[in-house]
This record gives structure tokens, sequence and C-alpha cells, in this order.
């Protein structure tokens, strides 16, 4: 392969593809649409402070080639940044660090044995196990909205069912789940795109707080393991030592957040996808057997997460354009999602799709450990919801959403039962 022609990058005074326009918080997708007819591979704003510009990947396929190329990585081993971490506050220092070690960020080979060690327990067939225990919190919880006469499907339903069911998984303490949603949020909004690197002073704060609060889970824990996550990855640390503390922590920290984020999101957007386009709502009350088509189709239409980054290792072309070793690339799943040389009538919910190759998951070697657990729950809470309420009624037109870009998720969707 011929060495593709150096370009100059810098980044632009004034774009119009701005992350943090309010326009773009409450709909994304024009301006995915604009990029990918316009530049789909564009070099324009930062979505973290420090960078000064980086790449916006808008077509499905080349953010199906970056996601398969293992040359676009996470972080270089002598990136930038990390050796201006020097100069930042200790707790700063102390949250960064930690970071590095998630599996959302890790590369080979500590991406590789993290992974290992969880992977088990995400399986298809183990998490198809869990299937009665989700089916009778979501029954718990739609027992008590019926007295109610309406629901708020974000914070009474889907909320404590993911988190009830992460927590059990990890053997976290429900009288803990609380306090350790309200430490994610913040984690959340740090690993979320940003204008100021005042998050971090935050996200910090609940680094020095969650460390000590898993340390103790741990050490009880020890004291009288179980068949459950935390025993297999205390196991792993104390027997094999293939994970040092803080990787355990982190990775803790990692599965409770991942564990409930993305599918509250897939849930309450889900349901307001149905709400928007009552045929299809009415389709799937009419054929509940094509509820995993219609998760799907939720992932897709409006995704959970909407963006994912990589680094470029070396020089390399896409599309024409030269990404340069050490550019950020924001590789934008949503509008993937939505390309029309992939999704015919993108902008319309089909729950019927065939051929749905949407890359809410990601690809390749980051593909989402979790992805079995949120199609389980997002299948048992929507159909339990439907099977129980076959008419429903929008409470807020406007349906409010949260402060994030990259998780893409409402604040509450109150709905009355019809």
């Amino acid at each position: 392969m011929e060495t593709p022609t150096t370009t100059t990058t810098t980044a632009p005074s004034v774009d119009w593809f701005d992350l943090f326009a309010p326009a773009f918080h409450l709909d994304p997708y024009p301006f995915y649409h604009r990029l990918r007819n316009e530049d789909p591979v564009h070099w324009g704003m930062s979505f973290e402070p420090g960078i000064a510009g980086m790449w916006h990947i808008a077509r499905h396929a080349d953010i199906m080639r970056i996601l398969k190329d293992q040359r676009f990585v996470h972080r270089l081993p002598d990136d930038d940044r990390t050796a201006s971490q020097a100069a930042l506050p200790d707790a700063v220092q102390l949250y960064l660090s930690l970071t590095s070690q998630s599996l959302l960020f890790a590369d080979p080979p500590a991406h590789t044995r993290l992974r290992n060690l969880v992977s088990s327990a995400f399986t298809p067939r183990q998490i198809e196990k869990l299937r009665p225990r989700v089916q009778a919190v979501a029954d718990e919880l739609l027992d008590a909205a019926d007295a109610q006469g309406q629901l708020d499907v974000i914070n009474d339903y889907a909320l404590p069912l993911t988190t009830t069911i992460i927590s059990e998984m990890l053997g976290v303490r429900v009288d803990s789940r609380e306090q350790l949603i309200r430490w994610a949020r913040v984690l959340v909004q740090a690993l979320d795109c940003k204008q100021s690197p005042e998050i971090y002073l935050a996200a910090s704060q609940v680094a020095l707080e969650i460390y000590p609060f898993f340390q103790q889970i741990i050490e009880e824990r020890r004291q009288a393991l179980r068949d459950d996550i935390l025993s297999g990855l205390i196991q792993a640390q104390d027997q094999r030592d293939q994970l040092s503390e803080p990787e355990l922590i982190v990775t803790l920290t990692t599965l409770f957040i991942a564990g409930h984020e993305t599918t509250v999101n897939l849930i309450g957007n889900g349901m307001l996808a149905l709400m928007r386009f009552p045929d299809q709502f009415a389709l799937l009350c009419a054929q509940p057997d094509l509820m995993p088509s219609a998760v799907e189709e939720f992932l897709r239409y409006d995704a959970s997460s909407q963006m994912t980054s990589r680094v470029a290792s070396e020089d390399i072309e896409v599309s024409g354009k030269v990404i340069q070793r050490g550019q950020t690339l924001n590789l934008l799943l949503s509008s993937g999602n939505h390309d029309p040389d992939v999704f015919p009538d993108p902008e319309r919910l089909d729950i019927t799709r065939r051929e749905n190759r949407h890359l809410t998951f990601g690809m390749g070697m980051h593909y989402c450990l979790g992805a079995p657990l949120a199609r389980l729950e997002g299948q048992v809470a929507i159909q339990s919801l439907l099977r129980r309420h076959p008419h429903l009624r929008m409470l807020d037109e406007t349906p409010q959403w949260r402060d994030t870009i990259s998780f893409r998720g409402l604040q509450r969707l109150p709905l009355a039962f019809v």
C-alpha cells in the first residue's frame, strides 16, 4: 500500500457541526444527515478539552472499517495527554489513571485479559438464565405503577429494573444502589462530551469515594465466596494474580455503569419511538413475537450510545482523507445507523426491518460485552408494559433529554394508562 499524502489539519474557528449546540442536543439526526452528504470524514471541533480538533466519521462503511482495524486504538503509549497529567491535581490524576484501566478504554493485551475474566458471565446462554428474575422485577414495578394509573418509564421502571439486576449480578447490596446511581451519573458526565475540564474534578471526588466502597464489598465477599461475577474476579486476583486491586475496582464500577446506563436509555428511547409511531405500537401489541426485531430497531433508530472514539496509531487514509498518527476520530455510530446506503428509509421506525446491521454495540474486539443483557432487559421491560397496557398516552409531549451528548436518554417519560 502506498503511503498517503500528508495533509495539514487545523481546528476550524467556526464549525457548523457543533456537538454542544442546543439544536444538536434536542435532535442530532439532521446534523448527521448533512455531515454524511457534505463531508463524511470531517475535521472539526473536539468533544474534549485539550484536543485541538478531531475527525468526525459519519458513514456506516467508514465506521465499520475503523472499528475492525486494530491500527485504530484507544490511546497511544506515548500519548501527549498522558504526559500532561503530571500537572493536574492528584485527585484528577487518580481518576484518569483509573479510567485508563477500564475495559472501555484499555487496548490489548490488557483489554484481552480483562475481557476474558468477565465475558463468561455475559454470554447469551448465561444471560438467558436471568429471564425469570428480570420478569419478576418488571412485574413488581408494574404492579406498583398500576395502583397509580401512570408510569414514569425512566425513573419508576427502567432505572430500578436495570440497577436491581446488575447489582445482584455484582453482589452489591440493594441499600447501596441509590448511592451507586448518584456516583454513576457523575462518572457518565465525565465519560461524555465535555467543554470544560471542571467535570473531571467531580469525577475525581467520586473516584475517591467509590474506591473504599468497593474495597469493603470485596473484603466482605472474600470471606464468603459465591457463584457470581464478584467472587470470580476476587479469585482471579487472589489465586491467579490476573487482576490488580485497581483493575478489580474499576471493572466493578464499569460493569455497574454499563449494566444499566445504556439499557435505561434503550427502554426509554424505544418507548418514546413507539409513542411517536402509533402504527408500530399497534403492530407490536398485535404481534409480540416481533419484540426481538423491535428491540434491534430501537437500538438503531435512536441509539443509547451515539458515538465512540479511537486514535490513529499511524497515518491511515479513510475515504480520501489522511488521518495522522495521534489524531482522534469520533465515530458517529448513530449517523451510521441512519445511513441510507445501508438502511432504507432510515428516519422511519420499522420493527420488521430486516438486515438490521446497526452499530450501537460497536464492532470488533470492543463489541459491547453487555449486549445480551441489554437485549434481554429491553425485550422483557417493553413487552411486559405493552402486554398490560396496550393503550398508553404521553403526559408530556416535549420530553426532556438528559444533559449528555454521547449517551442519549430521557430525564423522564411519564405515560398514562388509558
